[in-house]
This record gives structure tokens, C-alpha cells and sequence, in this order.
């Protein structure tokens, strides 16, 4: 067995194997279409195919494994083995290229989301510094249609020119959120395969209120009639909770306006108020897991923060 990176030729025999392996382990009846019309094999790979890296056995690939780079903040994921393979040391060879990742990147927060009933998935990650925290719920509910939301920019629309002034703007909000943190990467992804768009929230002056990257339908990683908001957050302190209530908004406007009709997003439990006020609006979750984090601190995960995401 060896690793090495995932190259193009690879995708569809990662993402068979994504997905029986997700469902195998969650026992569905007919692993091979777990994840339905959703991709997240192919949207993370094109996103930077230098952090994505393959397994293989006689030249035949057998895992899968991708890191993202987030500034500051450094996670990985899926990773999957072939189910007649597990227990073999082949996570913990795939965890080593990513690990590699970090270190060149300098995140100096790291992170994943793994299933919180699993004892042997929380001791593989635990044997690399990671520390299990607070359960992370994916929620979803309905879209209704509501009135559009005053101040609300796609980035999809802005001119050329006009977009790396955004960007920055991203930028100085995520780093108000936490010291370094950058999600250039999935806005500028999401722009350039066609997965979404990010919506921007403009505030008083130059400032932005809040963004969110949401993928939206099939091929994408929501899947199929779902907008999934891959990552949101508002600027805090003072009216942070308002400046949510209207990030979600604009959220759900644009589901309506892509005619999409369930909204997804994760939410770690650590964001009480976050959470709540989700829940009021009629979210409920469909699959909990826990986050792990090296070290053991809470990063942006903590009672103040206004964040919705999920590092699956």
C-alpha cells in the first residue's frame, strides 16, 4: 500500500468509495448511492488538488483523504476506505500527507468532524492531537419565502474588478470572527466550478455585516433541491444575534431564488445562541457529530460566535 496524490483519472473510483464507505458505516441499504446527488470528492479536489491524496493497493486506489486550508484554520476530510480494507492502518496512512499540509500551511488551528458514537474513529484522531469538543448538528428545514433582505450582494454578480475588494472585506470580517481565519478559498471555488454563490451582508460604511458560502443542488455538496450553507458567519460584538437573523434570511432567499426547497447548515452546539435561534426558526437536525480540534481549544467555537459551519 501506498499514497499518493489524487489525480483526476482517480475521482470516480474515490467517490464510489466515499460513498460506500459512508454507507456502510451507517448502515443504509444501498450503500453505493449514499449521498445521493451531492459531490464531495470532486468539488474538494478541484478546490486544490494539491491537498487531496489517494491510497492505493497494486496501483488500485483504495482511500481518499483532502485537507482545506482556512488561514488559520486547517481541516480534513472525508477520508474513506474501501470497506473490505478497514483496520488495516490505511487512515493512518492517509492522515500523514494531510498532516504535511498543515504544517506547510501553518494553520494553527486544526480541526474535523467524525461520528460521535464511533470509539475507533475518535482513537485514530486522538493519536494525531486531536481532542473531541462539543457536537456539531446538520440542520435543515424548508425554505419559505420571505421579503428580501436590504444590503444583500452575491459575489457572483460583482465585476471582476469589483471582487477583490470583497474578498478583503471577507477577510477583515473572518478575522474579527477569529485571528487569521480566511475562507477566500471556498468563496472563490464555489465561484469558479459553478457549485453557488456567497452572500454578502453590507453593513454601516465599508464594513460587511456577514457572508455565507452556499452550494447550491446537485454536484454540488448540498445535493439535489438543497442549499447548504458550507460556512456563514456575521460580525461580532454588539447585535451580532440581529446580524444572524439576517444572515439566515438572505440565506434563505437565495434557496427561493435558485428554486431550491430545503436549506442546510451545520451548527456546533458550543454556539449556544447560534443555535437556538436556529431551532426557533423551525431547523432540526439530521445527522450529529462531534468535532475534534488540535489543540484543545475552542477556536471560533464558543458561546459568542455567530458561525455556522461544519468541517464534514
Amino acid at each position: 500500500m501506498s499514497v499518493r496524490p489524487l489525480v483526476e483519472p482517480d475521482l470516480d473510483r474515490a467517490d464510489e468509495i466515499f460513498r460506500v464507505a459512508f454507507g456502510t458505516f451507517l448502515g443504509a441499504p444501498e450503500p453505493g448511492t449514499f449521498f445521493g446527488t451531492a459531490d464531495y470528492v470532486r468539488t474538494r479536489w478541484a478546490a486544490d488538488p494539491r491537498a487531496a491524496f489517494a491510497a492505493t493497493v497494486e496501483d488500485e486506489v483504495v482511500g481518499s483523504n483532502f485537507a482545506a486550508d482556512w488561514g488559520s484554520v486547517g481541516f480534513f476530510g472525508p477520508l474513506t476506505v474501501r470497506p473490505d480494507l478497514w483496520d488495516q492502518g490505511i487512515g493512518r496512512r492517509l492522515m500523514e500527507p494531510v498532516m504535511a499540509c498543515f504544517d506547510t500551511w501553518g494553520n494553527r488551528h486544526l480541526g474535523l468532524f467524525t461520528f460521535s458514537h464511533s470509539p475507533k474513529h475518535i482513537e485514530l484522531y486522538r493519536r494525531y492531537g486531536f481532542w473531541p469538543r462539543f457536537l456539531t448538528a446538520i440542520m435543515k428545514k424548508q425554505v419559505a419565502v420571505g421579503t428580501a433582505v436590504p444590503g444583500r450582494v452575491l459575489y457572483g454578480e460583482l465585476t471582476a474588478a469589483e471582487r477583490p475588494a470583497a474578498l478583503s472585506l471577507c477577510r477583515a470580517l473572518t478575522g474579527a470572527v477569529y485571528e487569521g481565519l480566511n475562507l477566500e478559498r471556498e468563496i472563490t471555488a464555489a465561484q469558479a466550478q459553478g457549485l453557488g454563490d456567497t452572500v454578502l451582508l453590507e453593513g454601516a460604511g465599508s464594513d460587511l455585516d456577514g457572508l455565507a458560502v452556499c452550494h447550491c443542488g446537485a454536484g454540488s455538496e448540498a445535493g439535489e433541491d438543497v442549499c447548504f450553507v458550507k460556512f456563514g458567519a456575521v460580525r461580532p460584538g454588539p447585535d451580532a444575534a440581529d446580524r444572524f437573523e439576517r444572515l439566515l434570511d438572505a440565506c434563505e432567499q437565495l434557496a427561493t431564488e435558485k428554486g431550491l426547497g430545503q436549506l442546510d447548515a451545520g451548527m456546533n452546539l458550543a454556539r449556544q445562541d447560534a443555535y437556538r435561534r436556529m431551532v426557533d426558526r423551525g431547523f432540526r437536525t439530521w445527522l450529529q457529530g462531534v468535532t475534534m480540534h488540535r489543540p484543545n481549544e475552542p477556536g471560533y467555537s464558543h458561546p459568542d460566535a455567530y458561525v455556522i459551519d461544519d468541517w464534514r
